[in-house]
């Protein structure tokens, strides 16, 4: 269907251009009629242009919005990567400052009992 943009949304249309149902996928469309609206600069909406991609009459684009969304995304997704490895590599530097000083209290341990005197046990008569 085919509008004037100045008139009201449920306003009487310029040309019918097409038929849509979704529920049987039924399409009609008009497409001397769509081609000739899209040459004189009509825009189609998101549904509509979807329709054309699907039925080949305009090639696919890319909205520009499109773009900066997938690309704020995968922003999002690597910084999560990279707060995940930090995260690791923290557990790990911790896991091991704790070994190494439980390996150095086992041998502190070691040492004081290798420096204490061993008592003489009385040696009974």
């Amino acid at each position: 269907m085919a509008c004037n943009s100045t008139s009201r949304r449920d306003g009487r249309p310029l040309e019918e251009l097409g038929f849509y149902n979704p529920r049987t996928n039924e399409t009609r469309l008009d497409t001397e009629g769509l081609r000739r609206r899209l040459d004189q600069g009509a825009q189609p909406s998101d549904t509509v242009r979807g329709l054309l991609e699907k039925g080949g009459m305009i090639t696919k684009t890319i909205r520009p919005a499109e773009t900066v969304g997938k690309a704020k995304q995968a922003a999002a997704r690597e910084a999560e990567q990279k707060a995940v490895a930090k995260a690791a590599a923290e557990a790990k530097a911790a896991e091991l400052a704790a070994a190494e000083a439980a390996k150095a209290e086992a041998a502190a341990a070691a040492e004081a009992a290798a420096e204490t005197p061993v008592e003489a046990a009385p040696e009974e008569a």
